[in-house]
């Protein structure tokens, strides 16, 4: 099943709007902070995600099956426990440190894939640019919290495995139907850690409908919905022109989180921002070259 493309001046809209679907999704996991534990939060938005990827892509399609092997399955749970540790890791940082915040400093990760063993030098300037905005959002600050910054770069880290892990599912030709049973492994083999976690803490949460709808909204909003609009956008303009696009993301998070989260950023944070995203900016362009479409696709 592949996407078909769009009208060219209809891009930014599409990725605007997957976009804000993702952050409107995350700030209503920081709504659920106030009675849901945040390692929970992101275990729903895991199984919602898979309930309506695996509905959408149906990889046991008969069609398909011929693509399921023990080892592509195997990929398919690893894939799958990296993205959800990821959204753990997120989760954990934006219950402490601003949204904005968070995503510009978790874009650590595709930078640091983005320009590992470059020579260039607009690679080299982009390391520096990620590297002061880290700094302004988080080493000029002296109330910050360690905790939050901590986990923001473990986010990181575990986006650039999920980097390397999804480009050997999209290789193998099954990016999104891997990512679906991924996902739904993820969601099944760590319930009993997490939701044992909850239930240490508050177990009644785990009874109230209202948490359970919740969770398939943000996993709606902040996977399938974003997933879905990403499709036809890189059918027309390709991964690379995509990975510049990712520029836009930490300005749109730090929107989403003044506008329904009043969180509004400080001067440095501000600048830290804009030096993360001149970062993405630098490395998408330093990695084009003719016939080249390698990107980074945001998770």
């Amino acid at each position: 099943m592949s996407a078909r493309a769009i009208p060219t001046w209809s891009v930014p809209l599409f990725f605007v709007v997957g976009a804000i679907s993702q952050y409107v999704g995350a700030a209503i996991g920081v709504w659920l902070f106030e009675t849901t534990e945040p390692a929970t939060v992101a275990w729903l938005r895991a199984l919602g995600a898979a309930v309506v990827l695996l509905a959408w892509r149906r990889p046991w399609n008969t069609a398909l099956r011929r693509r399921w092997t023990r080892r592509g399955v195997g990929v398919a749970a690893a894939f799958g426990a990296v993205t959800l540790a990821m959204n753990v890791a997120f989760y954990e940082a934006i219950a402490r440190i601003p949204l904005g915040t968070a995503v510009a400093i978790e874009f650590t990760g595709p930078v640091a894939v983005a320009v590992l063993g470059s020579r260039r030098r607009l690679d080299y300037l982009s390391v520096a640019l990620v590297g002061a905005g880290v700094y302004l959002l988080a080493g000029v600050q002296s109330d910050v919290d360690a905790v939050g910054v901590a986990f923001a770069l473990l986010a990181a880290a575990l986006w650039a495995g999920y980097i390397v892990l999804g480009k050997k599912v999209a290789d193998a030709g099954a990016g999104l139907d891997s990512l679906a049973v991924g996902m739904g492994v993820a969601a099944v083999v760590s319930a009993p850690i997490l939701l044992s976690t909850q239930a240490a803490v508050d177990a009644s949460v785990l009874t109230e409908a209202r948490t359970w709808l919740w969770g398939a909204g943000i996993g709606l909003l902040s996977s399938a919905i974003p997933y879905a609009l990403d499709q036809p956008v890189l059918a027309t303009i390709g991964r690379a022109r995509f990975a510049l696009l990712l520029a836009l993301l930490p300005a749109t998070a730090a929107v989403v989180g003044a506008v329904a989260l009043a969180q509004r950023p400080t001067v440095s944070e501000a600048a830290g921002i804009a030096a993360v995203m001149a970062a993405l900016a630098v490395s998408a362009r330093a990695a084009r070259s003719p016939g080249d479409d390698g990107g980074t696709i945001e998770p």
